[in-house]
């Protein structure tokens, strides 16, 4: 099982492989806003654990146990941001509120919650009532 900082860094690198075709470890540096030392130790311990092949100087490319993890985790966060969207967290709270929360659900609660959101598609009308009830309760903040 991978740590929250090496899922942090598989969702990353496969992000990047996935929107440019290639991630460097500048690249990973500047996204997770962390040091290029830091991203040569990670990816050469992801290296180790056969998440990713690392050639100094050449790159890396993800291994398909790499790929698959990296598209569970993309997936995941994705799932999550549409979660808080779709309960009515406001915006500039989604993104650090799935960053909270990722590491610490089970696979199992992660299904759960597609689960839900796959129920709300189907019965609009109870997400209706749900937003409903968070306006009302607004209306009773700004009293």
């Amino acid at each position: 099982m991978p740590t929250p900082s090496m899922e942090d860094y598989i969702e990353k690198i496969y992000s990047l492989i996935l929107n440019k075709g290639y991630a460097r470890v500048s690249d990973i540096a500047d996204e997770l806003f962390v040091h290029p030392s830091s991203v040569t130790k990670m990816v050469q311990k992801l290296d180790k654990d056969e998440y990713l092949v690392y050639e100094k100087y050449r790159g890396l490319v993800l291994t398909p146990k790499g790929n698959k993890a990296g598209k569970r985790l993309l997936e995941r966060h994705a799932l999550l941001e549409e979660f808080l969207r779709t309960i009515g967290v406001r915006e500039e709270h989604v993104y650090e509120d799935v960053e909270g929360i990722e590491h610490h659900l089970s696979w199992n609660s992660i299904d759960r919650i597609g689960d839900l959101l796959q129920f709300f598609k189907e019965h609009p009308d109870c997400l209706e009532e749900l937003h409903k009830s968070q306006s009302e309760d607004k209306e009773d903040d700004d009293v």
